[in-house]
């Protein structure tokens, strides 16, 4: 489910799920067919590719009132748009993955919709992977690299030096900056969301055309991204009050 998630928009062939799952090919082929006859994944005709299917929304719909990260955030992300005119994204860890929850556009003309609501990505993938990762001990980073190394080659050509490199940067910056493996000619910069233990559980993230993304602007931004950041965190702590 994972893995189709991730591909969200164009789905997978069988080929890409055997691949990037590390299952045999009867087995993989024998799980899809199980959860197309329940709903969970359903095959384009024409292509033959495998995407999520209609139950995966209906469970979507019946879960969301459990969690209320969207709603706490939203008010943020719409003051961010408004402050920089630039699409903030709202990014939540899921394991090893990234998963974007939330965007709000910016009034600037040009846009740069670097990922969709819904979209997931292995951790270290994008701004705000980068950001759910600086501030997890080596040992975890490690073990989480490690195990999404097949997939990053689908980002731009990504490879784990790479990354690591971009991590290493970017804990000097003191926050996630992409602007090498992201879509061309966009920049996104970010910082993570940690609960009441420091454990970093979420991400928002700004992305723009990277003409935009000066040095001298990317400190504004990320001064922008830290108010709204403590508020956040602030009122996540309040609501998870026993």
């Amino acid at each position: 489910m994972r893995l189709l998630a991730s591909r969200s928009r164009g789905g997978m062939r069988l080929s890409d799920v055997v691949k990037m799952s590390g299952l045999e090919h009867p087995t993989a082929h024998r799980i899809l067919r199980g959860m197309m006859a329940e709903g969970l994944v359903m095959q384009d005709l024409g292509t033959r590719c495998y995407l999520l299917g209609p139950l995966v929304f209906e469970l979507g719909l019946a879960a969301s009132p459990q969690f209320s990260l969207p709603e706490i955030c939203r008010p943020s992300l719409a003051r961010i748009a408004d402050k920089t005119g630039d699409t903030v994204f709202l990014t939540a860890r899921s394991g090893n993955d990234s998963v974007c929850i939330d965007r709000k556009e910016g009034s600037f003309p040009i846009k740069t919709f670097t990922l969709d609501v819904g979209a997931r990505r292995p951790l270290g993938a994008g701004a705000g992977g980068l950001a759910l990762l600086m501030l997890l001990p080596d040992e975890t980073v490690d073990a989480i690299v490690s195990a999404n190394a097949g997939r990053f080659g689908g980002y731009n050509n990504m490879t784990v030096p790479a990354l690591l490199k971009a991590l290493r940067r970017s804990r000097s910056l003191g926050y996630a900056l992409n602007d090498i493996h992201n879509t061309t000619g966009a920049t996104t910069l970010s910082l993570p969301i940690v609960n009441r233990y420091g454990d970093p559980f979420a991400a928002i993230s700004i992305g723009a055309i990277s003409s935009r993304m000066t040095d001298e602007r990317q400190k504004e931004l990320v001064s922008i991204l830290r108010k709204e950041v403590r508020m956040i965190e602030t009122a996540m702590r309040e609501t998870t009050q026993p």
